[in-house]
């Protein structure tokens, strides 16, 4: 399990709850006990240009303080969805997040759409021929639904429900009823936990949500999975929720 990063993602690029100081540092705490850390690098704007209009891109890169990080956050999505495609599962411990991104528009602490970036990529270049995104986070990805829209490649899943048990099968549901798929992106937000925003999810569910994932792509597509960080802001738990989810998605346990 590769886990992708940089230093930049520490940095305090806005006022929002998104990138407040200490959010990832219980996670990155974490990962830096039990996984090899990669330095992401930027993405190119040929990547981004895949999703975003011009127009979006030139409005962010006018945020001075905000574009760089924005295409690091882009760039770490694609290197994890580079180790897929070499067979080694990838997490991008990244922010900004993403998945609220629109082509055109983007709201919620997002800026570019880090999932859909990585995946228009494999998708362009020919490497994969479709792919599934699950988003776990308490928000709809209404930005990664968006990108796709009308692209029978992929298949975007939020699942809904108002208990935690419902939740974790209406999930499991999802990816055992998906068509066939050649990728496995997860937008993990950790939001919906017991102690965060939505008041939902346990530990144990967040290990659950790794677990079905990456069964279903050692079932649908040689074991092909990454996933990024997208919401969550219990920083002090944070790091407990990500170890359970890794748990689960990592070969190694």
């Amino acid at each position: 399990m590769k886990i992708l990063f940089h230093e930049r993602f520490l940095e305090r690029y806005s006022r929002d709850p998104a990138a407040e100081e200490g959010r990832l540092d219980g996670m990155l705490a974490m990962v830096r006990e039990r996984y090899e850390v990669v330095v992401a690098e930027p993405a190119d704007a040929r990547d981004v240009l895949r999703v975003h209009s011009r127009r979006h891109f030139d409005e962010i890169r006018s945020e001075r303080r905000i574009f760089p990080v924005a295409l690091l956050a882009a760039g770490a999505a694609v290197a994890a969805a580079e180790s897929a495609m070499k067979g080694e599962p990838a997490f991008a411990l990244l922010r900004p997040p993403g998945h609220h991104a629109s082509p055109d528009s983007c709201w919620g602490f997002c800026f570019f759409n880090n999932v859909a970036i990585a995946l228009a990529r494999l998708l362009d270049h020919g490497d994969v021929r479709s792919a599934f995104v699950l988003d776990f986070d308490l928000h709809h990805g209404d930005g990664t639904q968006s990108a796709f829209a009308g692209d029978s490649r992929v298949r975007y899943s939020h699942p809904e429900a108002p208990v935690r048990a419902a939740f974790v099968e209406a999930a499991r549901r999802e990816l055992r009823e998906a068509s066939p798929f050649d990728m496995l992106a997860v937008s993990a937000g950790f939001d919906r936990f017991v102690e965060d925003w939505g008041g939902m999810l346990a530990l144990d569910d967040y290990r659950a949500l790794g677990t079905m994932a990456r069964d279903a792509a050692r079932e649908r597509c040689r074991g092909r999975r990454f996933a990024v960080l997208e919401g969550g802001y219990n920083h002090e738990r944070l790091g407990d929720c990500l170890a359970a989810f890794l748990d689960g998605f990592d070969d190694e346990t």
